[in-house]
């Protein structure tokens, strides 16, 4: 049985490889279509499910392997879903001078989350990023796409509280 899904915007349940398909079929043909294609998955649905390898394969006559090539090589694709929250901390050289792996070890403990993980509730994802452009003002982050300058565990964590999205 196809798995379901709610997708924001689009009235309740779809099935699942009905919606990459649906996201897919615009884009073959295209210059860039393979890529455009993944795009357009990952905005409808969030992150590339792996039915979308065996979509998007058969859409532009390639291999699995080639999808799969494809979609590991960009940073932008994420294959599983993103919590509710997302916190990026910058793991460049110069936000890691100025105390960036100290911070992401209390924002660790703080938030009981990992790096690179999403918690167990869906709420937060926690990521690394190299450079976020604040390299003369780091240690930097970005929480849902609003960057933090010389950010703190206290600054990050007021941020979800202010929100009601922390869960300490």
């Amino acid at each position: 049985m196809a798995r379901r899904f709610d997708t924001p915007g689009m009235g309740g349940s779809t099935d699942l490889r009905g919606s990459i398909e649906e996201s897919v079929r615009p884009h073959v043909g295209r210059t860039g279509g393979l890529i455009t294609a993944l795009r357009a998955v990952q905005a409808r649905i969030g992150y590339l499910p792996p039915e979308t390898e065996s979509v998007a394969a058969a859409a532009f006559n390639l291999t699995r392997a080639e999808v799969k090539g494809v979609i590991s090589f960009y940073s932008d694709f994420v294959r599983a879903p993103k919590g509710k929250a997302v916190i990026r901390l910058c793991a460049a050289e110069a936000c890691q001078a100025q105390g960036g792996r100290q911070l992401e070890r209390e924002v660790c403990r703080r938030l009981a989350i990992e790096p690179g993980a999403t918690s167990a509730s869906g709420d937060l994802t926690l990521e690394h990023v190299y450079c976020l452009g604040l390299c003369s003002s780091g240690p930097a982050a970005m929480i849902d796409g609003d960057l933090m300058a010389r950010a703190t565990p206290e600054k990050i964590v007021d941020a979800f509280d202010s929100a009601g999205r922390a869960k300490t």
